[in-house]
């Protein structure tokens, strides 16, 4: 395959992702990033003790962002880092 073709076909996939985060935001309670990822979850729950060395987070009902996976959305997911991982609650829009 021509570079400029996987190029474009990349830069398609892309875009298609942030379409599909822009439409799903509202959806989810949490944004939790990794040094690896980028997830929105309704459930964020710190399991590492403070003095561990890692810090490790359980996400229910997740979104991740990752253009080459089929499935995006994922009941469970455990992360875990040495670098850190930064949750922020989304504001919940008003009625």
């Amino acid at each position: 395959m021509p570079r400029e073709d996987l190029e474009r076909y990349e830069a398609e996939i892309e875009l298609a992702l942030y379409t599909e985060y822009r439409d799903v935001i509202s959806m989810f309670a949490y944004v939790v990033e990794t040094e690896r990822r980028f997830y929105l979850a309704n459930v964020a729950e710190r399991t590492s003790a403070p003095t561990d060395p890692y810090v490790e987070y359980k996400l229910s009902d997740c979104w991740v962002w990752d253009m080459y996976r089929k499935s995006r959305f994922l009941a469970n997911v455990t992360v875990t880092s040495t670098r850190g991982i930064t949750v922020e609650e989304l504001p919940q829009p008003e009625l």
